[in-house]
């Protein structure tokens, strides 16, 4: 059975792009073995004085075993101004400085979600733009609009048919590559 591995973005406890990894994850049950990391990790913002200064965190080499450990991510990228908010750009700049290629023959699942209809689609296009550079392959990526229009958070599930129906096939692909 192959190991996949999933986080979002954000570190906020409530953060909706950790509870649409979290339904995915829900979706490989019995067919892939899965875990959720919250990347609420203790991680300062990223500066090469720090680095030079402490060395690599050691919640960043947490989060670096648990991807090395991985065959598969499922990972969802929150949106803040066009962009990965500044915690996750900081926890990415990390892990490149941990290990330039931690992606290393990864195959990703990446997707976005947030309140607005564009679902954090300028995110996730940078986000397709910049992983493969550090050895990932993306294999399936979708954005999710209006997250709390189509995801009852509670119950952890799609609201709506044509949405659900969409991630589904996405997340099967995404099992096909992964077991390829």
């Amino acid at each position: 059975m192959k190991q996949v591995v999933g986080f979002g973005g954000s570190n906020s406890k409530s953060s909706i792009n950790a509870a649409l990894v979290r339904y995915i994850l829900g979706q490989l049950e019995g067919v892939a073995t899965n875990e959720v990391v919250l990347i609420n990790y203790d991680i300062p913002m990223y500066g090469i004085d720090i680095e030079q200064e402490k060395g690599i965190p050691i919640d960043v080499q947490l989060l670096k075993n648990e991807i090395e450990k991985a065959d598969g991510l499922v990972i969802s990228v929150n949106e803040h101004n066009g962009s990965w908010s500044a915690y996750f750009k900081s926890v990415f700049d990390w892990l490149t400085r941990a290990d330039r290629n931690f992606l290393e023959g990864k195959k990703i699942l990446l997707s976005s979600t947030s309140p607005g209809a564009r679902g954090a689609s300028s995110s996730l296009d940078y986000a397709k733009s910049v992983m493969p550079r550090f050895g990932g392959t993306i294999v399936e990526s979708f954005s999710f609009p209006s997250f709390q229009d189509h995801f009852d958070s509670d119950k952890l599930e799609i609201t709506d048919d044509n949405l659900r129906l969409g991630v589904a096939e996405v997340i099967a692909s995404f099992l096909n590559e992964l077991s390829d």
